[in-house]
């Protein structure tokens, strides 16, 4: 990941992401909170989650718990 900044906040998006604009960006708000946007649209909605809900879906984004059926 690396980081992008904007409205005080340390935006993060992965290093493997293409150059298109299409990934999200993470922002760890505080100890407890985590914020997430579309990079197309940096001034757009953010998504907040709890700490506990982010390293849940970090868990089951690497155990490929969440991953979509290939066809």
């Amino acid at each position: 990941m690396f980081p992008a900044f904007n409205d005080g906040l340390l935006w993060f998006k992965s290093s493997r992401s293409a150059g298109n604009g299409a990934c999200v960006e993470v922002a760890f708000v505080s100890s407890s909170a985590v914020a997430m946007r579309d990079s197309k649209d940096p001034r757009g909605p953010v998504l907040r989650f709890s700490a506990g809900s982010w390293q849940r879906f970090v868990a089951d984004v690497r155990t490929g718990e969440i991953d979509q059926p290939r066809s």
